[in-house]
């Protein structure tokens, strides 16, 4: 329930205090899923989105694909998330989930 809070504190006390899967679920386990079932890049885009400092142009331009298709993927992301995952405290627990998922996701 604590979120990243939650995890930067449990890396101080004992090691079965942090519990990064669930805080993976929580945060951005709607869109891994998404990807998973559709086969979409969500949480590709999430990562340039969030990459280039927000920046859709930019995002769009380190993807190959048309600006259009991030803002689309970013509503669908909205949709998964809830309205408010851009609002700056949500958006650095989903990048930390992004980053943590990445670390222990093979690589792609």
């Amino acid at each position: 329930e604590l979120g990243f809070v939650g995890l930067l504190l449990g890396a101080v006390g004992d090691a079965g205090d942090r519990d990064v899967a669930g805080f993976l679920t929580a945060t951005v386990g709607p869109v891994v899923d998404y990807d998973a079932r559709r086969g979409t890049a969500l949480v590709k885009t999430l990562e340039a989105y969030f990459g280039v400092g927000g920046s859709l142009a930019r995002a769009a331009e380190q993807l190959h694909v048309h600006v259009n298709t991030v803002t689309q993927r970013l509503e669908r992301v909205g949709q998964l998330l809830g309205a408010d995952w851009q609002r700056p405290d949500r958006a650095l627990e989903v990048q930390l989930a992004l980053r943590l998922h990445r670390l222990r996701t093979p690589t792609r």
